[in-house]
């Protein structure tokens, strides 16, 4: 592979018209097609396979005219202090809201609060729903200006009035300042690991050119594929910090070639076909894990990890290609001012840096320093233990937004479970009486304990299906509710014998749980999968049995650590209020697996770059501790650099307003820290001092079986030596002062 790409570079360098051009030509394309494309239609948050997405299907079918999915509003209206919302002004108002937002062309059906009794016991709150006959992305404007207008006329009449729902939600913001703030801290970092703004320029310029081609390829394909908005979200986190990392690594090895002497075309070919072999590698495993996540069975997931693995590709391709052009067009500029005078000294004077110096610490004290990074791993994971995940809603956004003083008007007025009743969908097609099978059903319900309150029922124009809901006596992410919808779900069978008719239960409180459980199941399965891959892959790489397994659990540390993170933060609370988030909650449902899916893919990046290196050094002859710290002068500071510039990336997301990008910004930032700095520059280099040279161990039969990638390029070393003797093209323009490869 090493030779291959090595080819691919110096072809790149020599042909750098047509490679700028080419990846310009693909820019305006795709950017042409996105101008072009239509919008991607809603299809809505499904899950299929579960029992609460199998009744939405139902009544989509059963009720025609009116989406189980489509969007609603709740207007929650509270009379001023020492009112009643029954008194005869405050009623009026309210009933004339009521009748202005039946007027509207999209609206399904419309809840009378006085009518369905949907008033406090104290009277002081009451509250109508409005269901209509679209989705919230397809609502006109007249539409929501209609009510908006009505909300706005009875809080002129002095009732306070919050509307929750999808309806008139509040759009999160997209923190694009945040984004824009990490990039400016990349630049920083890369300006100060290469003291050279064109080396620190390079790796920006590419990533941003690698994120504008993949949104425009989002938007142009977000029809057929269905992608969305927060897809492309996360291609762009995962686009521009691998995209950055990328070119960052093979900047760095050009330089370090130029040090040694080659020409500028031949350190280009060399960079890209050592450290270019390590990004291929590197950025397959972000790709494989990212499109592995379809094995979960949640379209949306799916759709996401397709978008960003197709980011990470594109930054794979731009690293390989463009960016040796771009060293094509200026070979010196990427240089240190002092390579650039001729004042940089040769490489074999440059014995010591930060990196072999922290090296030679941990070889001296392996024993200590892998205790104290996986004690202080583990205790960060610990609360990890108590894990909740869920979907929070209105109760998690901001109280500058109407649908979280909605969601406390209603919880203070009614209880807690106003927010999140339970849709029970009986199917009474085969029974006799369909009216008394629904009653019977109704009945049992209500006999559940912890539900406080069951709504009229609502036949379709069949008249051989309702629906209507039933109200538990605890808040939507309550543990408690959860056991309700187990309890009601475990008495089925008993109540549809008596009833002779099937019900199901749904509605977003249910439809939350059941894809907590359907994630929480997949993932083991999914981590399993993923280390047994990262095993495969390394097996590969590095030809030893041992590394690929201390990887492994290196990243198993870094992921546990990074969820007990995320827990302590996001659902304990504890220093909530400085990332600006205003309620804790469980954590979203696909967190922990977007995490484990793409935190592995950043640390075998690490991984591979940092090991490889220490590998180069062993199979070059060197004694296991003097090749850690060998591996460790060359890359270190390159690692350090990288890892810096990716938390900066993703802790600009945490900045946005929606609370999954949030969350995924600072789980990812913690993971990247965790793993960089305390398994990869700590444990691991303890472990291979430990292990010695036991660590490179081998068995002769799997060492003839495996394919010889030859990440490091020590195949490359003949190449070189070929054309050092003439065997090169006549053609080079280039000064070229070829020297073997050690």
């Amino acid at each position: 592979m090493a030779t291959v790409l090595y080819h691919l570079g110096r072809t790149a360098f020599r042909r750098r018209w047509w490679v700028a051009l080419l990846w310009v030509a693909v820019l305006a394309v795709a950017g042409f097609a996105a101008t072009r494309a239509d919008s991607a239609p809603d299809e809505g948050f499904t899950t299929p396979g579960v029992e609460s997405q199998k009744a939405f299907d139902l009544m989509d079918q059963r009720f025609p005219g009116a989406a189980a999915d489509g969007a609603s509003a709740r207007i929650v209206f509270v009379a001023p202090r020492g009112e009643r919302v029954t008194a005869a002004q405050n009623k009026a108002a309210v009933e004339q809201v009521v009748h202005e937002a039946e007027a509207g062309s999209q609206v399904a059906t419309v809840v009378d609060p006085f009518r369905a009794e949907a008033v406090s016991q104290d009277a002081t709150t009451a509250y109508a729903t409005v269901t209509f006959t679209v989705k919230a992305d397809d609502l006109t404007d007249a539409s929501k200006t209609r009510l908006e207008t009505a909300v706005e006329q009875a809080r002129s009449q002095g009732l306070t009035v919050e509307v929750g729902g999808n309806a008139l939600a509040t759009q999160p913001g997209a923190g694009g300042s945040s984004e824009a703030i990490g990039i400016a801290i990349a630049a920083v970092v890369l300006l100060i690991t290469f003291g050279s703004m064109a080396a620190a320029g390079l790796p920006l310029l590419t990533a941003v050119l690698g994120v504008g081609i993949s949104m425009t390829a989002i938007t142009a394909l977000a029809t057929t594929f269905g992608l969305s908005g927060t897809s492309g979200t996360l291609a762009t986190m995962l686009g521009l910090a691998c995209g950055i990392d990328y070119a960052l690594f093979v900047v760095s090895r050009y330089r370090e070639e130029r040090a040694k002497g080659h020409g500028p075309r031949q350190a280009a070919g060399l960079a890209t076909g050592t450290a270019g072999a390590a990004v291929v590698f590197a950025g397959l495993t972000v790709v494989i894990a990212l499109a592995g996540l379809f094995v979960v069975g949640i379209p949306v997931l799916t759709t996401m990890g397709l978008a960003a693995a197709g980011a990470v590709l594109v930054g794979v391709l731009i690293s390989l290609t463009l960016v040796p052009a771009l060293l094509g067009f200026w070979p010196d500029a990427v240089l240190s001012r002092g390579a650039r005078k001729g004042r940089q000294r040769g490489p074999r004077e440059r014995k010591d840096n930060g990196g072999s110096r922290w090296a030679r610490l941990v070889v001296r004290h392996p024993l200590p320093v892998l205790l104290l990074g996986v004690a202080g791993l583990g205790a960060i994971a610990v609360p990890m233990t108590q894990l909740q995940l869920g979907m929070p809603g209105d109760e998690a956004k901001s109280t500058s937004t109407t649908e979280r003083r909605a969601y406390d008007d209603l919880a203070q007025g009614f209880g807690p479970g106003f927010n999140g009743p339970l849709t029970i969908v009986v199917d009474a097609k085969g029974a006799d009486e369909p009216k008394a099978a629904v009653s019977t059903i109704s009945r049992q319900i209500a006999t559940t304990e912890g539900v406080v309150s069951v709504s009229p029922a609502r036949f379709n124009q069949a008249g051989d299906t309702a629906v209507f809901s039933a109200t538990p006596s605890t808040s939507p992410t309550d543990e408690r509710t959860k056991e309700l919808v187990k309890a009601i779900r475990g008495e089925r069978a008993g109540i549809e014998s008596r009833a002779g008719a099937s019900f199901e239960v749904t509605g977003s409180t249910a439809l939350n749980i059941d894809v907590a459980e359907k994630v929480q199941g997949a993932l083991v399965p999914y981590l399993a999968v993923v280390v047994s891959l990262a095993i495969v892959l390394l097996l590969l790489v590095f030809r030893s049995l041992l590394i690929p397994l201390k990887a492994a659990g290196g990243f198993l540390l870094s992921v546990l650590a990074a969820l007990g993170a995320v827990v302590a933060v996001f659902q304990q609370g504890h220093g909530a209020g400085l990332l600006g988030v205003e309620q804790t909650g469980p954590i979203m449902s696909m967190m922990p697996i977007f995490l484990v899916g793409i935190v592995f893919g950043l640390a075998m990046d690490y991984e591979v770059f940092l090991v490889s290196r220490v590998r180069e050094a062993y199979v070059g002859g060197e004694q296991p501790d003097a090749a850690v710290v060998s591996g460790f002068r060359h890359s270190a500071r390159v690692v350090v650099a990288a890892a810096l510039i990716m938390t900066a990336v993703f802790s600009g997301f945490i900045g946005a307003g929606e609370s999954m990008i949030k969350m995924i910004g600072f789980g990812l930032a913690v993971a990247v820290l965790f793993d960089a700095f305390v398994v990869r520059m700590a444990i691991v280099p303890a472990v291979l001092s430990l292990l010695g040279d036991r660590a490179w161990y081998l068995p002769r039969w799997l060492d003839r079986a495996l394919p010889d990638i030859d990440v490091e390029g020590a195949k490359l070393g003949a190449e070189v030596a070929a054309e050092a003797t003439g065997a090169c093209d006549v053609g080079q323009v280039e000064a070229e002062r070829p020297v073997p490869i050690r």
